[in-house]
């Protein structure tokens, strides 16, 4: 029996319910990194011709087989979705992380001006931003970025699609 090497990526990727890295997928399938992408695009291939109600998405450094958009209200009825709602100041802290990543949490507050413990608890527990190193310093302080679930969440493949900031962010045009 011969198995198609899409079968085996969507074997892999069906198994996961994180974005899975393209290096992770040629490590498990034993494909190189051609033969993977490859596979990936012949697995998109038939899901859209044959109509399927999933894809396989980039998120982030990975793919994820997801619902397509026009089916999600078939799968909130199996599985209804909780909204919760990120509190204004978990937004305003959020985008400073999108927009200024890696960023300390000292430097968040700055430009906040208010503390932001909580809301980076909040953040991170929610799963979507990450401690992503240390700077170097006095001190040592954590790196905030954000994080594939951010990006799931946010419907972005990568940092690039962030809207410029310009379009949230008035500029200070008095210098005060």
């Amino acid at each position: 029996m011969t198995i198609n090497s899409w079968a085996v990526i969507e074997c892999i990727l069906f198994m996961s319910s994180e974005p899975v890295a393209l290096e992770t997928l040629t490590k498990i399938s034993g494909f190189d990194r051609e033969e993977v992408l490859a596979a990936l695009e012949d697995l998109r291939s038939v899901y859209r011709e044959k109509g399927h109600s999933i894809d396989v998405v980039k998120v982030g450094k990975g793919w994820q087989i997801c619902i397509r958009p026009e089916f999600s209200s078939y799968a909130e009825k199996l599985y209804p979705v909780k909204q919760k709602r990120l509190s204004h100041a978990a937004l305003e802290t959020l985008s400073i992380i999108a927009y200024r990543q890696p960023i300390t949490r000292a430097e968040i507050e700055k430009i906040r001006g208010v503390k932001t413990d909580k809301v980076i608890q909040t953040l991170l527990e929610r799963g979507l931003i990450a401690e992503v190193g240390r700077r170097k310093g006095p001190g040592r302080p954590l790196l905030y970025g954000t994080t594939a679930k951010f990006l799931l969440e946010f419907n972005l493949k990568d940092l690039s699609e962030l809207p410029p900031p310009e379009t949230f962010f008035k500029k200070n045009t008095d210098n005060t």
